[in-house]
C-alpha cells in the first residue's frame, strides 16, 4: 500500500475548499488553504505536495500571483507541479494571462467530481512520465553513486568528439585508467567498499582536467578521459602526472590508508587510426591492460607496446620513501644507485669512510642489467 497523493487546494471560500476537498478524499490526501501566500509557504515547506487547484480571486496573493511564483521558482518541482485553476467569472483575457503563466488545467466552480478526478488523474500521470523519462536520461549521463559520467554517457561524448575532430582537423586524446591489482583491493575491502575507494580517487582526478574534457567510469575500478583538442604529447604528460599523483596519494578507509597505483592507455586521433570513438576507446582500455600485465604503475601509448621501466628522479624517490611507498622505488634502485655515486665518491672521501665502492658500483649495475 502506497500513501495517497498529497494535493493542495486553495479558495477563500471555505464552503468552496469543502466541496473540492469532498470531491478529492478518499482518493487524494487534501490539504486547504485560504490564500495565495499561506499556499505559497505550504508548498516551500511541504515537499510532498504533488499538485495545486488554486482559485483566482483570493485576497493577500491571488491565484495569479501564487501561480507566477511557483513557475519562477528555483526549486524544479514547483515548475514543473500540475497546477489546476478553478474557473469562475473570469474574462476570457484573464483566463488568457494565466494560461500564459503557465497553468496546466481549468475546471469551472461547479464542476462534478468525476471531471476533477479525471484532470487530476491525467496531470499526475502526465508529470509521473515526464519523472521517469527525466531520471532515465540522468542515469545514462551520471552514475547515481559517484556523480561521474557513465560509460555510455562517455561512449556519446567521445562520438561528438571524434566527429568535432574529423570536421575541424584537430586532436582528440582518450585516457583509460584502470587501479591495478583492483581485485585484490575487493576482496580485501569488499566489492562496494572498494569501488567507493576507486571513485574517491577518480573525484580528485576530477579537479585537475579541464571544463571542457569529460571524466567518467569505464569499468570496475576503471575511468576514463576524454580530451579534445589536446596533443598527444600534452596528454600523456598530463598522464603521467595523474600516475604520479595517485602513487602518493592516500585514502584513509576504516581507519587504514589504502595506497594504489595506476596503469593508463592513451589512444588519440590522428596517430592512432580509429573509425569510432568506441574503437578509440577499445583501444585506450586495451592499452590500460598491457600496461597492468607488465607490471602496473605505467603508461602505454603511442604504437600500444608497454613503455619501458621510467627513470625515477633522486628527488622523486625520496617523495615516494616519504609517502610510505618504498615498494614503488625498489625496482629503481641501480638506476638510482648509479646516479647518486658520484655523491657517495666524495662522501668517502671527505669523510673517510672507506666504503667498497667498486663493489656497490658493480652491484648497482647488475641490478640495472
Amino acid at each position: 500500500m502506497t500513501d495517497p497523493v498529497r494535493i493542495l487546494v486553495v479558495d477563500d471560500s471555505r464552503l468552496v475548499r469543502m466541496a473540492l476537498a469532498r470531491n478529492l478524499k478518499g482518493t487524494f490526501d487534501v490539504r486547504e488553504e485560504g490564500d495565495g501566500e499561506a499556499a505559497w509557504q505550504q508548498l516551500l515547506l511541504d515537499h510532498s505536495i504533488r499538485a495545486v487547484i488554486s482559485d483566482l480571486q483570493m485576497p493577500k496573493l491571488d491565484g495569479a500571483g501564487l501561480l507566477q511564483r511557483v513557475r519562477a521558482s528555483k526549486q524544479r518541482r514547483l515548475q514543473e507541479m500540475p497546477f489546476i485553476v478553478v474557473s469562475g467569472e473570469e474574462t476570457e483575457e484573464e483566463r488568457e494571462r494565466v494560461r500564459v503563466l503557465g497553468a496546466s488545467d481549468f475546471v469551472t466552480k461547479g464542476a462534478g467530481s468525476a471531471e476533477i478526478l479525471t484532470r487530476l488523474n491525467n496531470l499526475l500521470a502526465l508529470s509521473a512520465a515526464r519523472e521517469n523519462l527525466e531520471a532515465g536520461r540522468e542515469s545514462m549521463v551520471q552514475d547515481p553513486s559517484s556523480g561521474l559520467f557513465s560509460r555510455r554517457y562517455l561512449e556519446h561524448q567521445a562520438s561528438q568528439a571524434l566527429s568535432h575532430a574529423a570536421r575541424s582537423g584537430i586532436d582528440l586524446c582518450i585516457m583509460v585508467l584502470g587501479f591495478d591489482a583492483f581485485d585484490r583491493v575487493c576482496e580485501r575491502l569488499g566489492p562496494d567498499l572498494a569501488e567507493r575507494v576507486g571513485t574517491r580517487f577518480a573525484k580528485m582526478l576530477a579537479g585537475k582536467v579541464r571544463t571542457e574534457d569529460s571524466l567518467g567510469h569505464f569499468g570496475p575500478g576503471q575511468f576514463a578521459i576524454v580530451a579534445p583538442g589536446t596533443s598527444p604529447m600534452v596528454f600523456t604528460a598530463f598522464a603521467e602526472r595523474v600516475r604520479e599523483a595517485v602513487e602518493v596519494a592516500h585514502v584513509p578507509v576504516q581507519g587504514q590508508p589504502v595506497s594504489l597505483t595506476v596503469s593508463i592507455g592513451v589512444a588519440s586521433v590522428p596517430v592512432d587510426h580509429a573509425d569510432t570513438a568506441l574503437a578509440l576507446l577499445d583501444l585506450a582500455g586495451r592499452r590500460m591492460r598491457e600496461g597492468m600485465q607488465a607490471g602496473g604503475n605505467r603508461i602505454v601509448a603511442g604504437d600500444g607496446v608497454p613503455a619501458k621501466l621510467r627513470q625515477l628522479k633522486v628527488q622523486r624517490a625520496l617523495e615516494l620513501i616519504a609517502a610510505h611507498r618504498s615498494e614503488v622505488v625498489s625496482p629503481h634502485l641501480g638506476q638510482l644507485g648509479v646516479e647518486i655515486l658520484p655523491l657517495l665518491h666524495l662522501m668517502n672521501r671527505d669523510l673517510g669512510l672507506n666504503l667498497p665502492l667498486a663493489d656497490i658500483e658493480r652491484r648497482f649495475r647488475d641490478r640495472i642489467s
